[in-house]
């Protein structure tokens, strides 16, 4: 995997716009350790953290990458994105399958915990980012953006499940080794994502320059949040199967850009 450091080369002098990311990053990393580490009302704490420090990331990357107003559509694109499904998915079962969120969440907004745009803005952005080095067409890097979205979810689902955050009507079947997450929920997040890229894709095209910064900080919260994950399912939380997925579609994008960037 070394051709990938080239990938993603490191600024040889650094400033703050540069910085700021890079730190929030690094934050998202270390509460993100500390998640397996903690238990009860501390564990719900540090979920809260991850979200939000996962979130802020995104949103001061997109807006120091490309532009505060890049920034600003970004947060509010995802933000009623993320409702308008989640909404429809309370309400009819559709696409995800059935569910509903516990009262540990916090307040709601149509139903929907305020936590979930967060976490959906904190996957959103590095997924896209990422998918940018993955293709070139519009299609192909929608797809891709869509894929890796959803198979963050693959991870952080059945942790969330276990967290007891929501619940499923229906939670089989499920992929090999995951009994807790119906195959439904993978198809929404897919069609969800496929939408919400396409609309991310043609925001950035219609209101951002050149990239000013690389994308090294969310994109390290992205690797973290699922190779980090499936460890953290291995070793401490007891979710195997996660952490097998977790494993595996994280080594599958890393090969699809080692092949990439030697071509």
């Amino acid at each position: 995997m070394i051709p990938l450091i080239a990938a993603f080369p490191l600024p040889r002098t650094w400033t703050a716009r540069q910085v700021v990311p890079v730190v929030l990053a690094l934050a998202l990393v270390g509460t993100a350790i500390a998640y397996p580490l903690s238990g009860g009302g501390t564990r719900d704490a540090v979920s809260w953290a991850i979200v939000l420090l996962g979130a802020a990331l995104s949103v001061v990357h997109a807006s120091l990458s490309r532009g505060v107003r890049t920034g600003v559509a970004v947060l509010v694109l995802v933000g009623v994105v993320s409702v308008v499904f989640e909404s429809i998915g309370l309400a009819t079962g559709y696409p995800y399958g059935s569910y509903t969120y516990s009262d540990t969440l916090g307040p709601t907004l149509l139903g929907v915990p305020f936590l979930v745009p967060l976490a959906w803005l904190m996957m959103a952005w590095p997924s896209w980012l990422l998918a940018g080095y993955l293709a070139d067409r519009r299609p192909a890097r929608i797809a891709w953006a869509a894929g890796i979205f959803a198979a963050w979810d693959v991870v952080l689902d059945p942790q969330m499940v276990q967290a007891g955050y929501w619940t499923w009507a229906h939670p089989t079947p499920g992929l090999p080794g995951i009994d807790t997450v119906p195959l439904t929920n993978l198809a929404g997040w897919l069609l969800a994502g496929a939408v919400l890229m396409t609309l991310l894709d043609l925001l950035v095209a219609r209101t951002a320059g050149p990239p000013r910064i690389g994308p090294a900080a969310p994109l390290l919260a992205l690797a973290w949040m699922t190779l980090g994950g499936a460890l953290a399912h291995a070793g401490w939380l007891d979710l195997p199967g996660s952490a097998a997925w977790g494993a595996a579609l994280g080594v599958a994008v890393l090969v699809a850009l080692a092949v990439r960037h030697r071509r």
